[in-house]
């Protein structure tokens, strides 16, 4: 059976040690009261719901999945799921870092952050339940009227109700524009929206008594094409004018997508038959307002594989220390038993660092842009505010594609650790490799992602949010260059980061004689920028490391940190030399090939 151990230690290393996390928040208002023994108690509470509570329905809702009535059109979750729903509302999880003023408790984003991660790893099926309200929450606080406001948000905020959005049809996949969705305007200022959505996950369960689903649809006047899309609020329930659950609206789920992984969320089929929603944010604009959610999923879907390596991670390394087969090259190891653990092996041990090391970095990551969306939102000082949001724009197809590639590579390589067991069910590794692969698909294909990073984020401000990171990676290298006990970890960062303007440069070039040398470089590059990113990371951690050891302390925690950044940096980093090489090829040998794909 599976195992799972809440990371607390390595999360307190990346805010407290790493970041300095208290201090950040200190300069916002918001959070001047905040300080590091709140933070360890919420998280280690955190941890024993997430171990105690949901993992052990993992396995069992993957198995059951859900049902779907279709004469009523409800579904029931997986055993175990609603009740675990239940503990997770009553204990307060939901509001964690929401705005006092819908009743939320205000804590940081970091630390909503780290709970769900620990929430993935433990059961990414049932995390999403509660994971999409926060999206929804994000975008009704941003844009939404006071009446929705009003309506909404204290429910999602508590956990009572839940959230979605509901963006994609049958015929237009990613490709908004081409929705056919409609919004007839009502004399009460209300709409009636009609037509069909399709992967709306949890789009219909049994684990609350309403669902905001947030829809994209179009008014009748609408101009064609991504300008002429609208956001609308529209409930399972309508809601009275006394906030009471009225009669049931024409939304409802049509069927259950029968899926890879993932089975214990319910991947909804969604028929609008004139259900009554609210506009949110301005006519035509809906796509804008949408992003808000759009936006925080991505981060969100980027932490489902984080926290999926991590779960993978631990299960394979305890295979290896107690799995015995044949013997060590070097000589036997474990002269007391028959064969030697398969962790003397130099592969196995390649497979298990590479799980570890994309783990520890993108957690740092992922902290790192919480801590920056913080800023964002409550800094007192507007530069800063906007500096936060322009970096962590930029970081975000970073953390969704660079995080969820990393976790298929780190699932699949821990499942073959556990060699034909690993394909076996009850050892827990294929549901980690079925589950994870979803991530790389939603919320905007990993391509999608290096293509907004490439094309919007980076050429389209002719690289000035890059920048911006960049400055941060030449302060650590000047603060550092001259350490030869640092040389190892920022001579790679400082040659990538020379390398990274003239490749950027270069491809800027080539993309504006020929668009589709965007598109062929975007792959690579992204995963050129994630290793840029990870290297920072992975840089300040051995400079923590190496401090606390030359200040004496024998903890054997800081020589693992040493041992994974060394790891990181021999065998996953020099991956940006042959993904430079193979993006500049261009697009050539893509584009040249219709005798090949006729």
């Amino acid at each position: 059976m599976p195992i799972y151990n809440p990371p607390l230690r390595d999360m307190q290393f990346v805010m407290h040690e790493v970041l300095d996390v208290v201090e950040e928040l200190k300069a916002l208002p918001r959070h001047a009261d905040i300080d590091k023994a709140t933070m360890t108690a919420v998280l280690e509470e955190g941890g024993k719901f997430a171990s105690e509570v949901i993992f052990p329905l993992n396995r069992g809702g993957d198995e059951e999945g859900c049902v779907l009535d279709k004469s009523s059109h409800e579904v029931k979750t997986p055993t175990g799921f609603k009740d675990a729903y239940a503990k997770f509302v009553e204990g307060g999880w939901a509001a964690l870092s929401c705005d006092p003023a819908y009743e939320g408790q205000g804590l940081p984003l970091v630390l909503n952050q780290c709970l769900y991660e620990m929430l993935n790893s433990a059961n990414q099926a049932w995390t999403m339940y509660p994971g999409l309200s926060h999206g929804a929450y994000e975008a009704l606080a941003t844009h939404g009227t006071d009446e929705q406001k009003k309506t909404y948000l204290p429910k999602l905020v508590s956990g009572q109700w839940t959230g979605t959005m509901c963006l994609t049809e049958p015929h237009c996949g990613t490709d908004l524009g081409m929705l056919r969705t409609k919004a007839e305007p009502q004399p009460d200022g209300s709409y009636r929206l009609t037509g069909n959505k399709i992967f709306i996950s949890a789009g219909e369960h049994d684990m609350v008594e309403n669902i905001v689903h947030l829809v994209l649809a179009r008014l009748p006047d609408a101009p064609k094409g991504s300008k002429g899309i609208s956001l609308f609020a529209v409930p399972k329930f309508n809601v009275d004018a006394d906030g009471s659950l009225g009669d049931r609206n024409g939304i409802y789920c049509g069927g259950l997508e029968e899926k890879m992984g993932i089975h214990g969320n319910a991947t909804a089929q969604i028929v609008l038959d004139g259900a009554r929603g609210s506009l949110v944010g301005q006519p035509n604009k809906g796509l804008a307002a949408m992003f808000v959610m759009m936006n925080a999923a991505r981060l969100g879907v980027g932490n489902q594989s984080l926290g999926l390596t991590e779960v993978a991670f631990q299960n394979a390394l305890a295979y290896a220390k107690d799995r015995i087969q044949m013997r060590s090259l070097s000589g036997t190891k474990a002269k007391d038993k028959e064969a030697d653990p398969i962790i003397v092996h130099p592969d196995v041990r390649k497979m298990l660092m590479t799980a570890k090391a994309y783990a520890e970095g993108g957690r740092a990551l992922a902290i790192y842009c919480t801590m920056l969306l913080d800023k964002e939102h409550y800094h007192p000082d507007e530069k800063v505010r906007k500096d936060a949001g322009e970096v962590v724009a930029l970081l975000t197809p970073i953390v969704k594609a660079f995080l969820t590639d990393n976790g298929h590579i780190a699932t699949n390589a821990c499942m073959q650790v556990f060699g034909g067991h690993g394909f076996i069910k009850e050892w827990g590794m294929e549901q980690f490799v079925r589950d994870n692969r979803i991530n790389m698909i939603y919320e905007g294909t990993n391509t999608i992602q290096s293509l907004d990073l490439l094309g919007r984020k980076i050429l389209g401000n002719n690289g000035a949010t890059l920048k911006k990171f960049g400055k941060l990676v030449g302060k650590l290298v000047e603060e550092e260059g001259v350490n030869e006990k640092m040389s190892e970890f920022i001579t790679p960062i400082a040659v990538l980061g020379e390398q990274l303007t003239k490749f950027t440069t270069e491809i800027g070039f080539k993309g504006f004689q020929n668009p589709d040398e965007v598109g062929a470089a975007a792959v690579d590059y992204l995963r050129v920028a994630g290793h840029f990113v990870f290297g920072y990371f992975f840089a300040l951690s051995a400079r923590v490391a190496l401090r606390e050891i030359a200040a004496g302390n024998t903890d054997p925690f800081y020589e693992a940190k040493l041992q994974t950044a060394r790891f990181y940096f021999a065998k996953l980093f020099p991956e940006t030399a042959s993904l430079m090489k193979t993006a500049r090829t261009g697009a050539a040998p893509l584009m040249n090939t219709d005798a090949a794909l006729a």
